[in-house]
């Protein structure tokens, strides 16, 4: 039986066929990634009072939000996409779930800083585990004329992941402590993981395009071959450029914006959990699943608003940033993060629909794993970091003040360099994915 449950389906008995159950599959895909960016984003609410308990410098916890993360997120990710192009990729999610789920309720019995460095690591190994897969499963079972929807519904999680962990881990922590809060995201992620192992089948690669499944026994293309291929792109290379620097400042200011409106604008965990989940969750969706909506709708007729949108929403974003970030009043300030909050995301779903459509369909899942490795080293990696240590630097002269200039001063120059790459972007993307 496990075996006949394992392999991938044909046409005769194929799930897929049923238009309810490739929408039940979307949604599955999407609530685990809601719950990658739960684990994932939680420790930014709760950074102020692991500081304070375990003596933590700005540079120590923009190593935990970042770096540490990310280069084990990014480093595992290439292998886990090799795997999942030639192997059983529901399997993989499975397994992911499960192992980054644990690792964050273990965040919760930290005693020191080396403590939830470890258990931060081991988050990272298990989330590198879900998106490569899950972009593979999603472009097999979804044709290229919807697969930027879908895949823009799928990075809704993102949004659906920052609401619940802001505003769980906001009202956890001022109810019963940071570590509970820990514990009350990450064991029902174990739950997930075997609902997702049960009603989950593994798609036929192809599927969406009508492909019979392969019997084709040529090796799979190596790492270098796609990384060739995709880098001989110009559209490619500045859609990396343009991704990263927007995902730099993005996860600069999420990561540290919770600390700035404790520090710059004396608001609780509670209160800071309910404003940002509201924008940067229900209005970060909103943003993200409409620009790979209207990038499938408007990129039929012009192949160049796949990156049109991210370049315009950019432009919209970065002067309410500024304004955010040197505003005294608090309710002003979040009032200007409405729009930015919104946009932050838009970028993702017409990057990896593009980048899909510059390789063949068994190289999806390295392609989406090549992508988030140069976003995440880059942006996820050194953004939060990098925040923090110019903060460290700048607080001899600034005081509490310096984290609000720090954030200034990359975020700005962050986005201005993203808004010029997708502008060069559009110049060759019809050319390249014709």
């Amino acid at each position: 039986m496990e075996s006949n449950i394992n392999a991938p389906l044909g046409a005769k008995n194929n799930p897929y066929a049923n238009k309810g159950y490739r929408y039940y599959v979307l949604g599955a895909l999407t609530t685990a990634y809601a719950f990658n960016f739960v684990d994932r984003q939680i420790l930014a609410i709760l950074q102020e009072p692991i500081k304070a308990e375990l003596g933590l410098s700005d540079g120590q916890l923009g190593l935990l939000t970042g770096f540490a993360f990310a280069m084990f997120y990014v480093v595992m990710g290439i292998p886990i996409a090799r795997i999942a192009d030639r192997g059983i990729r529901r399997n993989i999610i499975v397994w992911a779930i499960g192992i980054w789920s644990l690792m964050t309720a273990f965040c919760g019995l930290a005693q020191n800083f080396m403590h939830l460095l470890l258990a931060r690591i081991g988050v990272g190994v298990g989330e590198a585990g879900c998106s490569p897969p899950a972009h593979s499963m999603i472009s097999d079972i979804f044709p290229p004329s919807t697969r930027a929807t879908a895949l823009a519904t799928y990075n809704v999680g993102v949004n659906i992941g920052i609401l619940v962990g802001f505003m769980m881990g906001g009202w956890l922590h001022e109810l019963y402590g940071w570590r509970v809060a820990f514990y009350a995201v990450g064991i029902p992620g174990i739950l997930l993981a075997l609902v997702f192992r049960f009603t989950i089948k593994e798609p036929q690669r192809g599927y969406s395009e009508g492909k019979k499944q392969s019997t084709d026994t040529t090796p799979q293309p190596t790492a270098k071959e796609v990384i060739t291929l995709l880098w001989s792109k110009r559209t490619f290379r500045h859609l990396m450029v343009a991704s990263s620097m927007v995902a730099f400042s993005g996860y600069g200011l999420l990561n540290w914006l919770p600390s700035f409106l404790v520090r710059s604008h004396g608001l609780g965990t509670g209160e800071i959990g309910t404003w940002l989940a509201l924008i940067a969750g229900i209005g970060g969706g909103i943003g993200t699943f409409a620009a790979g909506y209207f990038a499938d709708r408007l990129g039929a007729r012009d192949g160049r608003w796949y990156v049109w949108i991210s370049a315009l929403g950019f432009s919209i974003q970065l002067p309410l940033i500024i304004t955010m970030l040197l505003i005294d009043n608090s309710n002003a300030a979040l009032l200007c993060f409405i729009i930015p909050g919104a946009l932050g995301t838009i970028y993702l779903a017409p990057v990896i629909a593009v980048a899909h459509s510059l390789v063949e369909n068994r190289m999806r899942a390295l392609a989406s794993a090549i992508v988030f490795l140069i976003i995440n080293l880059i942006g996820l990696g050194l953004g939060p970091l990098l925040v923090g240590i110019v903060s460290d630097l700048l607080a001899p002269s600034l005081g509490s003040e310096s984290l609000r200039y720090s954030l200034l001063l990359l975020a700005a120059t962050a986005i201005t360099i993203g808004i010029v790459h997708f502008s060069l972007a559009a110049r060759t993307i019809r050319e390249e994915t014709s």
